[in-house]
């Protein structure tokens, strides 16, 4: 087992791979997916899981040190943790924070001691079933303050760590009918708590940007924070996007009907591509199987968006990717790790010679030509014209689609494929 195309120290566009993928690994799919579904009981008995000791804190001490074993022989720098994946949900919140705080005590120790950072710690806001009607929009308050103090304690761990950044994922803020929703309300709630967070985040010292993960539906029928476009209006709404941006799920923009590359490009048009989770979806399933990336293609559209923004970080490519429920051995663990990495470095070199030599680039701005080459198009985008005068423009001009060239999609679509390697 070893790597045919990611190479850390590699400089590539001027920066080692590593500076370029940040690469993370993701606890709750490495370590807590046990390969159950709605169908069938769980498939994976690993050996951390084997004799379970008597005391579940012992269970997640082991856990942990199995995973940064992993961490080390993977060779990446990064991981990612939900609150009560790394320990165990207890009977009161106060008994679950010291939980939390005996498990962080020992990730610093095995951060001291490998040098690996956390690149953005979570609240899990979705499991237990306080949270079946929403956490942030549930229409109980008492669960909202439940919601919010989990946050709090989630942040202060995270920027005990060393953490860069903190993800909120909705997973139940949505509805499955409107019946019984007040729309306006949840969406205010929501809005909210995330205007707490970033007020803490402030106060704490968080270094990074706080990070909203659109997803559009499953488990709610309807998710408030749908798709990149949704997200990002819903954050300018309430004027949250100055401490938002937003964590893209590849998964998540198949749901959506749309490509990841799709979901990144709005997101850096709109300067708010912080981070990625980094795996793929069947299109031909209608659920979020969380697989890992291997379309080559796919990777070098994505790569190439994240080398026109300068780079992910204090953002990163998370793995949030599980093994199929029929691998069932340790060794899967690796290879599919190993797989997704190659992936993105294959798509990293291909993004790079293809901004280097700028053939793309060099046709799709012919392609827009018209809007600085001309004076009516440098006129337009200066606002220097209203209706009135375009329609002078447009009564003594003839009909533009006797000049219009071809779009040329197959030609671009040829010149991509000669970079896809």
């Amino acid at each position: 087992m070893a790597f045919h195309y990611y190479n850390a120290d590699e400089v590539v566009h001027g920066k080692p791979m590593r500076e370029w993928l940040r690469f993370s690994l993701a606890f709750w799919h490495t370590m807590r997916a046990d390969g159950s579904d709605p169908f069938g009981a769980a498939t994976k008995n690993w050996p951390w899981e084997q004799s379970p000791p008597a005391d579940e804190m012992e269970l997640s001490f082991r856990r942990l040190r199995a995973f940064f074993e992993l961490l080390d022989k993977l060779g990446l720098d990064f991981w990612c943790f939900h609150d009560r994946d790394i320990a165990p949900e207890m009977a009161t919140l106060a008994q679950s924070n010291v939980a939390l705080d005996q498990v962080v005590a020992l990730a610093k120790d095995l951060q001291a001691g490998s040098g690996k950072r956390v690149l953005w710690g979570t609240a899990q806001l979705f499991k237990h079933p306080r949270y079946m009607h929403g956490a942030a929009t549930s229409p109980n308050a008492t669960v909202f303050a439940h919601a919010a103090a989990q946050v709090k304690k989630a942040m202060e761990v995270t920027k005990e760590l060393g953490g860069e950044n903190f993800v909120f994922w909705g997973g139940r803020e949505g509805y499955q009918t409107l019946l019984n929703t007040d729309l306006a309300l949840e969406q205010d709630n929501m809005a909210r708590l995330l205007r707490m967070a970033a007020k803490y985040k402030r106060k704490l010292g968080l270094p990074g940007p706080l990070l909203l993960e659109p997803k559009p539906q499953e488990p709610t029928k309807h998710q408030y924070d749908f798709d990149a476009a949704t997200t990002a209006a819903f954050l300018m709404r309430h004027g949250l996007e100055k401490d938002f941006k937003l964590n893209i799920e590849c998964n998540h923009a198949t749901l959506a009907g749309h490509s990841c590359h799709h979901e990144l490009e709005t997101s850096a048009m709109l300067g708010l591509l912080g981070s990625i989770d980094a795996n793929s979806g069947d299109p031909q399933t209608g659920w979020d199987t969380d697989q890992f990336p291997t379309d080559v293609r796919e990777a070098t559209l994505m790569m190439l968006t994240v080398l026109r923004q300068g780079g992910l970080a204090p953002g990163g490519l998370n793995f949030d990717a599980k093994l199929r429920r029929e691998s069932t051995a340790v060794e899967d663990l690796v290879l599919a790790h190993i797989v997704g990495m190659d992936t993105m470095a294959r798509g990293l070199r291909n993004a790079a010679r293809l901004l280097e030599e700028g053939v793309i680039d060099r046709m799709r701005a012919e392609r827009y030509s018209s809007w600085r080459n001309t004076k009516l198009g440098r006129d337009i985008t200066a606002a220097k014209l209203g209706l009135e005068e375009l329609e002078q423009v447009a009564l003594s001009q003839p009909e533009p689609f006797e000049s219009l060239p071809s779009g040329q999609q197959e030609l671009f679509e040829i010149w991509l494929s000669r970079y896809v390697r």
